[in-house]
């Protein structure tokens, strides 16, 4: 997973966006079952060195070989898809998502 500044592009197939300001490689079980529709983050997701000084704005979950973007979304401590702990990146900084949860269109 990459967190990046700025705007998430329009969709998964746009070039990414942004300064990359930070890479996750995500546990292998990374989602937990779903129940009522909703599927929370699994396992710890953490950075202990951030790559770039700036502001999240979005992230991109990308395959293994990290060329293909399967989801996309809004980054910040309140109000987005995703929550860290502190959106604000210095370079080397250790940083922690807090919550993150897919839900089905119709849950």
């Amino acid at each position: 997973m990459h967190i990046r500044t700025g705007a998430p592009p329009a969709n998964c197939a746009a070039a990414d966006a942004g300064t990359l300001l930070a890479s996750i490689t995500l546990p292998a079980d990374w989602m937990a079952a779903a129940a009522g529709g909703v599927k929370d983050k699994l396992g710890t997701w953490q950075d202990t060195s951030a790559d770039a000084t700036g502001t999240a704005g979005h992230f991109r979950i990308k395959d293994s070989t990290n060329t293909t973007c399967h989801a996309q979304g809004t980054v910040g401590m309140s109000g987005a898809d995703m929550l860290v702990d502190n959106s604000s990146f210095a370079i080397g900084q250790s940083f922690t998502v807090s919550t993150f949860q897919l839900q089905a269109g119709n849950a």
